[in-house]
């Protein structure tokens, strides 16, 4: 059965950055409650989370540049908001896991999944996953990034992030810590990627959550697809 809820497979996902954060924000809220309850911690703080998360979203409005910042600034600060009522209760390095684990597991199957059958089905998969990455920057990332786009051709897409929001939201807000989680977060996707089936790998050595000046996001044709 399915569990595709972003839409990928079919090949037609175009981004909704309101309805997919709201997907990830639900879901995130749901794992963490039982992970409140695993921790003897009750699963009500999860409505304290949420509300710490509007307070926070009022003190950062200034960073809204454009629509899709807006629901980026919704989605780094719940992260926030996490964190800030666990780091008391739980120490840095387990109120860090929960958060982390919490953001990425409850659709990372979907995600890895739906994007797996949208490559499986494309005519030409590395044009299909090309298209999409200029979709999601334009649509779901917006001004609040700054990309470098060094080689843009039919065997190579280089994406060179420059200026990450979720890690400039995460740095104002004293949470920097929480960056790589986000960078994690991709994984979801990347996982699903087979270069001798697709007939393209991906490339990512570094990324700014977790020290490098950029994020590349660098997709290159192999020889042939098995």
């Amino acid at each position: 059965m399915s569990t595709d809820q972003f839409g990928l497979a079919g090949g037609g996902y175009v981004p909704d950055p309101d309805r997919d954060t709201t997907l990830l924000l639900n879901a995130f809220y749901d794992h963490l409650a039982a992970a409140l309850r695993e921790h003897t911690l009750s699963a009500d703080l999860t409505t304290a989370m949420r509300a710490r998360q509007e307070e926070l979203e009022a003190a950062n409005k200034s960073l809204i540049v454009d629509e899709p910042a807006r629901h980026n600034l919704r989605l780094t600060l719940a992260l926030v908001a996490a964190y800030d009522l666990l780091l008391p209760r739980l120490g840095q390095e387990t109120a860090i896991a929960v958060v982390r684990t919490s953001f990425i597991e409850p659709l990372g199957e979907s995600m890895k999944e739906g994007t797996r059958a949208m490559l499986d089905n494309a005519p030409d998969a590395f044009r299909t996953m090309v298209e999409l990455s200029k979709s999601r920057e334009e649509h779901a990332f917006g001004k609040g990034f700054v990309f470098d786009r060094p080689v843009d051709d039919d065997e190579r897409y280089y994406l060179d992030v420059r200026r990450c929001f979720y890690h400039d939201v995460l740095v104002a807000n004293s949470a920097s810590e929480l960056t790589p989680t986000m960078c994690a977060f991709d994984a979801n996707w990347i996982e699903a990627i087979e270069p001798g089936k697709h007939g393209f790998r991906f490339d990512r050595h570094t990324t700014i959550g977790t020290g490098g000046t950029s994020c590349p996001f660098h997709f290159s044709r192999t020889e042939e697809a098995g």
